[in-house]
């Protein structure tokens, strides 16, 4: 075990040999295979144990969440479901939509994350008609958004959380789905807020948040999840603005690593070097950097994205469980990541290995997450990973990466 956190990867390093893959760039053979078996095999778990307790409608860690996974099988295991994978997430859905609370706004622990899944999911089922009617349910909120002067502007609760929605069904139901004012509206409220605080604060980058009064740095609650989702959007009345005033946002980020290529929580932590999960550290800010060397064509990001990949690499089996937000799943979408960007065999064996380790989930001696069976703390996170590898050209972080 490294440390109290993570366990040691013991597994042998990259060799040069490369995966086999068809000319979809669907992955073949016995990968293939022993990911087909370990899904079947987590699947039947998850179908024995978890329930909706009444109480937890999120995709975060409740029902919606089995929605959302339920809506990726059926994508990503095609062959294998004749819609039985849509009428199970419609199963999931349906009591969700019943108890939504109209409270709080954001994808993972909101309302517009189970209408935005609605959407998709009727959509898929052929029911254009009620597909437009959550659409709609979903942009009634943009108002209440861009108006609450309380709301933070982060990805869990806050208006970026928000946005997430609407890039979700920009990205399964066609970019014209949703209004272009809308995501002005909600792209000017975030830039409004972020800048109006750098400017009270006297920052040096354009664009600062807090959440909780404290200047968390990483993809959850932070900048790293801010800037990210700024730079998905691709309305072109926005992009130019967008990369204009993310950009000394991301050279910032690059000065606050850690010399061994982590980065930190929030300002001033006092964790020190030690978070490596999505939520928190060097796996969710990868995202970011990937990201800004695409549009940017800087190699600072490329470099920086590769250290965050070495990073977890070394220190990403965790010991807190198997999940996507704090867990080896979520850590394995970095290296997702670095594949789509590079198309170095290197990194995909790297989420390989990660994914073997998933395959003995449970035997490890990690520690149960409070919602072990949930899409983000839990089983339901692990199986959406393990479904992506099949195809890893196309894989995308869950409710955060919306890249066509």
């Amino acid at each position: 075990m490294d440390g109290d956190r993570a366990f040691k990867n013991a597994f042998p390093d990259y060799d040069g040999s490369k995966f086999s893959l068809d000319k979809n760039k669907q992955l073949q053979g016995a990968p293939q295979s022993q990911i087909l078996f370990n899904i079947e095999k987590l699947l039947k778990i998850l179908d024995h144990s978890a329930v909706d307790d009444g109480k937890d409608y999120s995709v975060y860690t409740g029902s919606s969440g089995h929605a959302l996974l339920h809506l990726h099988l059926h994508t990503r295991l095609p062959s294998r479901n004749d819609g039985r994978h849509l009428q199970i997430a419609l199963n999931w859905l349906k009591p969700c939509l019943s108890r939504l609370k109209g409270s709080k706004p954001s994808f993972l622990c909101g309302d517009s994350g189970p209408l935005a899944i609605a959407a998709v999911l009727f959509d898929r089922m052929g029911d254009k008609k009620k597909s437009k009617d959550f659409v709609s349910r979903v942009e009634a909120m943009c108002e209440d958004v861009c108006s609450d002067k309380t709301l933070p502007d982060e990805i869990l609760f806050g208006r970026c959380g928000y946005l997430s929605s609407l890039l979700f069904l920009q990205r399964q139901l066609g970019h014209g789905i949703v209004h272009n004012e809308t995501i002005s509206k909600v792209v000017e409220a975030v830039l409004n807020s972020g800048t109006q605080f750098a400017r009270r604060e006297r920052c040096q980058q354009p664009l600062m948040y807090e959440w909780h009064d404290k200047p968390y740095l990483g993809a959850a609650h932070g900048l790293a999840g801010i800037y990210f989702m700024l730079l998905q959007v691709q309305e072109p009345n926005l992009q130019e603005h967008i990369h204009q005033i993310v950009r000394p946002c991301i050279d910032y980020m690059l000065t606050l690593r850690f010399a061994s290529g982590n980065c930190p929580s929030s300002l001033g932590s006092s964790s020190g070097d030690k978070l490596v999960h999505w939520c928190h550290g060097a796996p969710g800010w990868v995202h970011m950097f990937a990201l800004a060397y695409k549009i940017y064509k800087d190699k600072r990001y490329l470099e920086a994205a590769k250290q965050c990949g070495h990073v977890v690499w070394q220190r990403g089996l965790l010991l807190k469980g198997y999940g996507i937000c704090h867990g080896t799943a979520g850590n394995a979408y970095t290296f997702l990541t670095l594949y789509k960007l590079t198309e170095d065999h290197r990194y995909l064996y790297y989420a390989y290995k990660f994914a073997e380790w998933c395959f003995d989930y449970g035997k490890h001696g990690c520690r149960t997450p409070d919602r072990p069976f949930s899409l983000f703390e839990g089983m339901a996170g692990t199986v959406y990973f393990l479904a992506d590898m099949l195809e890893p050209a196309t894989s995308a972080f869950p409710a955060f990466d919306y890249q066509v």
